[in-house]
Formats: C-alpha cells, sequence, structure tokens
C-alpha cells in the first residue's frame, strides 16, 4: 500500500515492456537488419494507435482521471503525417492499412477513452513515456541506418520539441501518475491495462515480424 502508484505500475509491468522490446521485429529493426521499408510499415501501424489515443484528447481533457495527462506538448500524430510524408509520398494515406494486430489495439485505446479514462491512462502512459525514454533509441538508430537527417523529417515521431527536460517531465507525469483519482481496485485494473497494452503492442511488433522475416 506504501508503494508510489508510478513505481507499482512500472514494476508489475517491467515483465510485458521487456518483451515488447526484446521482440524479434525491433531487435532486427534496431540492429539494422531490415529495410527502410520496414521502419515505414512500422511508423504507419504507430499512426492508427496514435489516431486513436489522440481522437479523443480533447473530449478527455475535462476529465478528472485523465484530464491531468492530456499535455499537447506530447501529441504525436501530427509528426507522425510529416514522417509518413516524408517516407511514402503525399498521398500515404492512400496507401495505409493496418495490420489485424494494430486495430485490435486501436479498437482496444478507442474503447477505453470511450468507457473507461483509467484505462485509457495506461494506454497513455505505456506510449508517451515509452516514446520519451526507448523511443530516443530508435530514433537514434533510424538516423544511423537509414540517413535521416538528425531530428529530421522520417523520424520527428521521436522529437519533443515543447518538452526541453524529458526527465524532468517524466518526473512530473510520474507524480500525476502517483496522485491518479482511483481507488484501490482501480488502480490494480490500470496496472492490468497497462499490461494488456504491452501485450497488445508485442502482438504487432510479432505481425511485423511476420511480415519481414529476415532471409537467411
Amino acid at each position: 500500500m506504501n508503494t508510489a502508484f508510478s513505481t507499482l505500475i512500472r514494476t508489475a509491468s517491467h515483465e510485458q515492456h521487456m518483451e515488447a522490446e526484446t521482440s524479434t521485429f525491433m531487435s532486427d529493426l534496431l540492429g539494422g537488419r531490415l529495410g527502410v521499408e520496414a521502419y515505414a510499415r512500422y511508423t504507419e501501424q504507430l499512426w492508427f494507435v496514435y489516431e486513436a489515443l489522440e481522437a479523443a484528447a480533447e473530449r478527455l481533457a475535462s476529465d478528472p482521471v485523465a484530464g491531468p495527462f492530456i499535455r499537447p506538448e506530447l501529441l504525436r500524430r501530427g509528426a507522425l503525417e510529416r514522417d509518413l510524408t516524408h517516407l511514402r509520398g503525399a498521398d500515404w494515406r492512400a496507401t495505409l492499412s493496418a495490420l489485424p494486430a494494430t486495430e485490435a489495439y486501436a479498437a482496444r485505446v478507442a474503447e477505453c477513452a470511450r468507457e473507461w479514462p483509467g484505462g485509457y491512462v495506461a494506454h497513455h502512459y505505456t506510449r508517451y513515456l515509452g516514446d520519451l525514454s526507448g523511443g530516443q533509441i530508435i530514433r537514434g538508430k533510424a538516423e544511423q541506418t537509414w540517413g535521416f537527417a538528425r531530428k529530421g523529417d522520417g523520424v520527428r515521431f521521436y522529437v519533443f520539441e515543447d518538452i526541453g527536460n524529458p526527465a524532468a517531465f517524466k518526473r512530473g507525469y510520474r507524480e500525476l501518475l502517483d496522485g491518479v483519482r482511483a481507488d484501490e481496485l482501480e488502480r490494480q485494473r490500470i496496472v492490468a491495462e497497462c499490461r494488456r497494452a504491452f501485450a497488445l503492442n508485442t502482438a504487432v511488433f510479432h505481425a511485423l515480424g511476420e511480415e519481414f522475416p529476415l532471409t537467411a
């Protein structure tokens, strides 16, 4: 009971977090063993998830549970669309398609956004704090592997221009988690949804791995 909620949610989802980070697809992508097409396809899948997350942001801004987490400096959809224009061309929407695993992930985010603010917070946390942390590794590898300009088109999704001090921002975010308006039972439900979010993300990685297998 004395454990801070931000610590609880991080430690309780650690196993699922590691499974996502060490998926074959992500390992191959970060290891430079896949081409830029795989990176572009991954970026497309992200668009569907963030569309679901951010379509509800304005409505949830006044919600007592989810509202404190709605921060304009976090929003990623515009940056994703700029990256997709760079990767796919101006008509990128014409060829955009979601993998079934991505559809399931985005549908769950949208469901939480409609019906359960606490669940929305779980998905918000797993995505945005991950982008601010491990996402920076992906950005650096993408720049190195495929020659994108540093923090330029192609990797803008990972660039938080309005967050000058990411470490301080993450501390503030964790303080918001510690103060979330939820009783103990609801907090346990949020932790379970956080695990589910990582599992949904891992399923997308597995599907991408099937689409982009390494040839011997």
